[in-house]
């Protein structure tokens, strides 16, 4: 991460995404502004008080909202998931926004795809503002292994394994997961982002393929 950007967003879907796919990332760069907005289970009461100790970890201000996150996975409309993050953010410009791939991580989970082309959208129509966007780079062969990173990303960062040690404590023992889970066997050692200079080029990923929910 270079050292111009100062005041950093994370709009992520859930709790803990902010930690699997880019904690590493975030506790290698301390001392930067923070701010991450999880838009589902503010009223999870589990999840809810550990995403507040996760932010005193990561050094990090934040908030959370409460889209629909049932096991259905009921498609929702990319006007309710930009009001919940217009909602949620707040209105001041970001140096960088990180968010989901609108592919998402792992296939599959309709909120990652969601919330990544309902960030595109708001940036695009000047909703929101930063000067650049990175979105999570990573793959699972269409379910034939654990997430990795994605190797065509432009930006990649090898973890220091103190750095995987404390993202991995974060998912084991802040956030609770078991070390045989499906999340703490995914836990990334690499991070990797698709990097947008500018809204137009973001719009245009959006557009290049079947995005479609």
């Amino acid at each position: 991460m270079d050292s111009e950007s100062r005041t950093i967003a994370l709009i992520v879907a859930h709790p803990d995404d902010e930690t699997l796919w880019a904690g590493g990332t975030l506790l290698s760069n301390p001392g930067k502004e923070y701010f991450i907005a999880s838009l589902c289970r503010k009223n999870d009461p589990d999840r809810a008080p550990k995403f507040d100790n996760v932010l005193n970890i990561l050094g990090a201000d934040g908030i959370m909202g409460d889209l629909d996150d049932g096991p259905e996975q009921k498609p929702l409309s990319d006007h309710d998931v930009q009001n919940a993050i217009l909602q949620l953010l707040p209105e001041k410009h970001f140096d960088l926004i990180i968010t989901h791939s609108i592919y998402g991580e792992y296939t599959r989970h309709r909120r990652h795809e969601e919330t990544g082309r309902a960030v595109i959208n708001l940036w695009h129509s000047g909703k929101i503002n930063t000067n650049k966007l990175w979105a999570f780079a990573y793959e699972d062969g269409h379910k034939t292994y654990l997430p990795i990173v994605d190797e065509d990303a432009p930006v990649f960062y090898p973890l220091p394994h103190n750095i995987w040690e404390k993202k991995f404590d974060i998912i084991t023992k802040t956030y609770g997961f078991a070390p045989d889970s499906w999340e703490a066997q995914t836990t990334p050692k690499e991070e990797a982002f698709w990097q947008f200079e500018n809204a137009r080029q973001a719009y245009e990923w959006l557009n290049s393929g079947n995005t479609t929910s």
